[in-house]
């Protein structure tokens, strides 16, 4: 494919560059106003009591308060219309299995905020583990100034419900830390100058020790300043205490060193080799394919060996598990005594738990209804009476999730469900596969009303990402139930939401990924559009009254939608997306997404980059769908600069029917809290459901 313009390369010539200076003046001034403009045309009593239905969703005091093990208590962080900001807490095992567990608050994170005049975003804790098993009590708080990726991390002290006074204390940064021992951190941050890559992540990790200051930490592990980032941890597992390093290259090949004395030993595999430890085993999971001894590994299979025997240069690797047409490996978690592997087999989910024991065989675990995903993980690997309990997260489309607890060679029991939050009695799910142009079957889920008339007259909402070997897979949700499955139109039908399983993703494995990748990313545009057709031709819908929504990635996948297939869409919404790909890499976080798209600053990269850049596919003259662009000032991942810039543009070229709007808070989610969450979703579902049926 060629391009349809002729964009000059230069970024003086892009005629809206001064967007990208995020918090200026003109620049938000601009952002207010069109806020401004979106807002009059989309906010009414409706759209109010809209928003007010999903907040509902979001504040629910019955949703499923999901906890981590960590000693004898089980921790959760919650949010609700009382505390919006939310609660760091924990409770007792015999509690949580109750309707009304009686919750320990650790911190209360909207009185931290008040209390410190700072808008604080609570990013998550790092416990410290005990010695000799005595209880958790200090753990690392990451702590967000604006809900974007920069963090603070500070120590906390569960036991006294306070920071601790003099104790670690790492400033705002895009850090990655990790527990070094009680009196010491391994810490990747900015350490000024020099010590942050191109992808604006840590290029050098530092120890930092108890009481010195940040500036006086000692260089530990460092890369080059083109590679994404570098990370050290520490495996505090009782007996296999060791630090781990991780020269991140980009996002599909890294390099993983343990420490032996004073030096890092490479463990010697190809880069996109995906390793992990686990006691004695050493874990590997290959993108592509490997040839290790004249012995040939499938690419998104699984080998084990011995760790030890490994670096003795015993390079004999068992598969424990091997992809066909059907199946692929999505992730893995270790019991003390077991390896769970969660699978996708058409994009259903299916769980074996292996047994390294007996030969590493497997045996399926009967818990996964088709068209639902089930995530199994370990519990606590490393209590001595739960060490072999697993818990179970279901859902589907229409079935509320629940979270099992079971035990290997047990049995396992419900014990939480979510409420029901819309009629899901009305609608079916079912899965369809459409044919690509090149003849590759995509399949898509389908959610609609039982009574679902095949007459192309149902508003329909297609959403996809095809993406970072990302799957998408069922899952429920409430407020896309009560966003749109339960709107009407005027002659009383509800809407049609549809999932689509596009490459790039990771529905099928690595290969599914690799197929979009660099020049080859058009074939998950055309997935998409083939389901599009397929839609159409199926009769669930019509060109105009088929919308399609992305996020990020799926952001570029629905601005793809707009510049290359206009005529298959009538509203398209656009969420904090990438747009612009000649700048992407010089934006926020961009760098570090090379490996997925291509560097444009490359003359023959830029040649195929530039045909999926929707920035510079717009054309003057040309008709496009009803449009809403929308991000958040604080996203540190991808900007709001791109989504600011492509709305920009596509207004001085005349396209009068393009929506902006702006949150002014909320990261690279485009919320920070539920409240904001609630008009996110609302102004989109909104827009859609009025440019789709006419009432824009």
């Amino acid at each position: 494919m060629t391009s349809t313009t002729q964009q000059s390369d230069s970024a003086t010539d892009d005629e809206f560059l001064w967007l990208e200076d995020i918090y200026g003046q003109k620049p938000l001034e601009w952002v207010r106003s069109q806020n401004a403009v979106t807002e009059a045309e989309l906010v009414n009593n409706q759209f109010l009591a809209d928003e007010q239905r999903l907040l509902e969703v979001l504040d629910s005091t019955d949703r499923i308060p999901m906890v981590v093990k960590r000693g004898d208590h089980y921790y959760n962080f919650w949010r609700d219309r009382e505390h919006p900001k939310g609660l760091w807490r924990r409770t007792t095992w015999e509690s949580y299995l109750t309707d009304a567990p009686d919750w320990d608050v650790l911190l209360d994170v909207d009185a931290l905020a008040a209390a410190e005049g700072q808008e604080w975003v609570w990013g998550g804790a790092m416990f410290l583990r005990p010695t000799d098993g005595g209880p958790y009590r200090r753990a690392l708080i990451a702590l967000s100034p604006d809900g974007g990726d920069a963090q603070r991390y500070r120590e906390y002290d569960v036991v006294d419900r306070s920071f601790v006074e003099g104790g670690f204390d790492i400033p705002v940064a895009k850090s990655r830390i990790s527990w070094a021992g009680p009196d010491a951190l391994h810490v990747g941050t900015d350490f000024g100058p020099g010590s942050m890559t191109t992808s604006s992540y840590p290029r050098t990790v530092r120890t930092l020790r108890r009481g010195e200051p940040l500036e006086s930490a000692r260089l530990y592990f460092e890369i080059p300043e083109t590679s994404m980032m570098a990370v050290v941890v520490h495996d505090q597992t009782p007996g296999f205490e060791r630090d781990i390093a991780a020269h991140i290259v980009d996002f599909y090949s890294s390099r993983t060193f343990l420490r032996r004395g004073d030096e890092w030993v490479h463990i010697d595999v190809p880069d996109d080799v995906n390793v992990s430890l686990h006691r004695q085993w050493l874990v590997l999971r290959p993108r592509t394919d490997f040839e290790l001894d004249d012995v040939t590994y499938r690419g998104g299979s699984l080998q084990a060996a011995r760790l030890e025997d490994f670096l003795a240069g015993q390079r004999a690797l068992t598969t424990v598990f091997e992809p066909d047409a059907h199946t692929a490996l999505q992730s893995w978690s270790w019991t003390r005594d077991h390896l769970l592997l969660n699978l996708l087999k058409d994009v259903s989910s299916e769980i074996r738990v292996v047994n390294p024991a007996q030969s590493w065989t497997a045996e399926v675990l009967d818990a996964c209804p088709p068209l639902h995903a089930v995530d199994a993980y370990a519990v606590d690997d490393e209590d001595d009476d739960a060490g072999n309990d697993y818990w179970l997260v279901a859902t589907g489309f229409l079935t509320p999730t629940t979270v099992v607890r079971g035990t290997i060679g047990g049995t396992h029991v419900e014990v939480k469900a979510s409420p029901s939050y819309f009629d899901e009695e009305s609608f079916t799910v079912s899965q369809h596969f459409a044919v690509s142009s090149d003849g590759t079957r995509v399949p898509y889920f389908q959610v609609a009303a039982k009574d679902l008339a095949l007459d192309g007259g149902n508003p329909t909402l297609l959403s996809g990402y095809g993406g970072f070997e990302h799957a998408m897979t069922p899952a429920y949700s409430g407020v896309t139930g009560r966003g749109w499955l339960e709107r009407r139109t005027a002659d009383g039908r509800p809407g049609v939401y549809v999932l689509a399983n596009i490459r790039g993703g990771g529905e099928y494995g690595p290969a599914w990924h690799q197929a979009a990748l660099h020049a080859n990313r058009h074939r998950a545009y055309e997935d998409f559009a083939a389901i599009a057709e397929d839609l159409v031709e199926r009769g669930v819908t019509r060109p105009e009254l088929l919308g399609c929504t992305g996020r990020s990635n799926g952001g570029l996948l629905v601005g793809n939608m707009l510049t290359q297939y206009p005529h298959l869409f009538g509203a398209i919404s656009c969420g904090v997306p990438l747009l612009d790909m000649k700048r992407y890499t010089k934006l926020s976080a961009g760098y570090s997404w090379i490996a997925e798209y291509g560097d444009p600053d490359k003359p023959e990269q830029w040649e195929y980059v530039q045909t999926f850049s929707p920035y510079h596919q717009l054309q003057e003259g040309r008709k496009y769908p009803e449009t809403l662009i929308w991000t958040a000032t604080s996203d540190d991942r991808v900007g709001p600069v791109q989504a600011r810039k492509m709305a920009a543009r596509m207004k001085a070229l005349g396209v009068g029917n393009v929506w902006f709007h702006e949150a002014l808070e909320g990261g690279h989610a485009g919320a920070s809290d539920n409240r904001q969450a609630a008009r996110m979703h609302a102004m989109s579902f909104e827009f859609l459901w009025k440019a789709l049926t006419g009432q824009l």
